[in-house]
Parts: C-alpha cells; sequence; structure tokens
C-alpha cells in the first residue's frame, strides 16, 4: 500500500519553532518521518524542542537560533543545515509576531516591526532556502503560515499591521509560485484561524472570545492542538507535487462567511 503522506528521508526546517503552533507542525513532520530543524531565536527552548522530537518521534533534528529578520542571520542557519543534512525539502515559514492597538494608534515602529517580521521575514529565509537547496535540488516544498486575517478584515481587536503583513504573505505566495514552479518547487499558504496554544488559552475561553466563536464560526469554536497538522502534512508532502500558489484557510469556516 501506498502511504502518500510518508516524508521519511526528508528534511524539514520549521521557524517559529520554540513554543505553540511551530512545535506542532515539526512534530506532526516528524510523525511521517520528516528531520526537523527546529529555528528561533531563544538557543534553549528550541534546544528542548529538537530533543523532544528526536526522542518520541526517533528522528534526527537540529537546533538552529535565528532571527529571521536579519539576512546573515538567515544565511548562516540555512548554511548551517546544508552542513548537517545537505539538503532541505520543506520549510514551513511560521515566525511570526502582532501588534493589537486602534489602527489610529498604531505607531510607525509597531508597523515596520511587524512587516519585518512576518512579510519580509518570511521572503528572506524562502529566498535563502529556495537558492542555496531547492532551485539546485529542483525540488521543495515551501509552506507559509499566512492567516485568516491575511484574507479578511476584523472587528474585534484592531491589528492592521498584522492583517496588512499576513495579506503580503498571500500574494508572496502567489508570487513565489508562479516563479519557481518551473523548479519543482511547490509554494502554498496555511492561513489559521483561532487556535488554543499556552498563550491564547486565557483569552479565548474568556466569555468575550466564547460569545464571539458562537457568532462568527460556523463550527463554533477555536481550533485545538493537532487541528492544523493535516494541512501541514499535505502541503509538505511528495504527493501535493500539482498543489501550488494556493491558500488553505483552516479556520472553523470563519473565512466563508
Amino acid at each position: 500500500m501506498k502511504n502518500y503522506f510518508d516524508l521519511n528521508g526528508q528534511v524539514a526546517v520549521v521557524t517559529g519553532c520554540s513554543t505553540g503552533l511551530g512545535v506542532q507542525m515539526a512534530k506532526a513532520l516528524a510523525n511521517q518521518g520528516a528531520k526537523i530543524v527546529a529555528v528561533a531565536r531563544r538557543q534553549e527552548m528550541i534546544e528542548a524542542v529538537a530533543k523532544e522530537i528526536a526522542e518520541t518521534y526517533g528522528v534526527e533534528t537540529l537546533a538552529v537560533p535565528c532571527d529571521i529578520t536579519s539576512t546573515e542571520k538567515v544565511e548562516a542557519m540555512v548554511d548551517a543545515v546544508m552542513a548537517k543534512f545537505g539538503r532541505i525539502d520543506i520549510i514551513i515559514n511560521n515566525a511570526g509576531t502582532g501588534a493589537v492597538a486602534p489602527a489610529e494608534d498604531i505607531t510607525d515602529d509597531q508597523f515596520q516591526h511587524e512587516m519585518d517580521i512576518d512579510l519580509f521575514g518570511t521572503f528572506k529565509v524562502a529566498r535563502a532556502v529556495a537558492k542555496k537547496a531547492m532551485i539546485p535540488a529542483k525540488y521543495g516544498r515551501i509552506i507559509n503560515i499566512a492567516s485568516m486575517y491575511g484574507l479578511v478584515g476584523n472587528k474585534i481587536c484592531g491589528s492592521s499591521p498584522y492583517h496588512a503583513a499576513k495579506g503580503g504573505v498571500v500574494n508572496l505566495t502567489r508570487a513565489l509560485a508562479a516563479e519557481w514552479g518551473k523548479y519543482g518547487i511547490t509554494v502554498n499558504s496555511i492561513c489559521p484561524g483561532y487556535f488554543y496554544t499556552d498563550l491564547t488559552r486565557d483569552t479565548l475561553n474568556s466569555d468575550f472570545f466564547q460569545q464571539n466563536a458562537k457568532t462568527m464560526i460556523p463550527e463554533e469554536r477555536y481550533g485545538n492542538e493537532g487541528e492544523l497538522d493535516a494541512a501541514a502534512i499535505f502541503l509538505a508532502s511528495p504527493s501535493a507535487s500539482y498543489v501550488t500558489g494556493i491558500m488553505v484557510p483552516v479556520d472553523g469556516g470563519y473565512t466563508c462567511m
């Protein structure tokens, strides 16, 4: 029988892999046999993640600290992965941030910071991985983590820089898919809705947010741990070779209304 989602022997780099959704997706790919490179700024956290994944799933791992706003550090991170494994098959661009304030009160620095991480950082990582690993190999799976807020606006919490940056990630995905398809590289985006993590649990369980879920989300709830995994595995798999330039909302139906 064919395993359509077998990732054995493949190397997956996951940015923002110190907590939350990044760690969940890294574990999902490891479960399918991929070697995992955990990337984030905090060395001790990614080392702990890499150790846990190696022990739990029996795959090789590597922890590489990197600030994705620095071109030099991104290039060095990719070089370190290539020196260790000699290939990068999958990149999940998950690192991000989010400024929350009314648009009229957002500062220039807040807006610039958001763009530098969520949009320009995503591009820097994709550029380096494509140039050094995927274009030479004529193969790659690039998965950009955008957001449902890259597709729509919202009234619940002002976050215009986040919307702008994630909207940029959505169309950057299309642009890179169009350019790099001839190299056997697919470029797609996942657009998550609200998910429970250690950082969001108390907020999402508040009366206000629970009522918002019942009003705004067809499934009337927020995403649970593991519910992003299938989308990541699908887009990372060799079998998804004719799927590129798409956005996959994983939002309980939020953007269908």
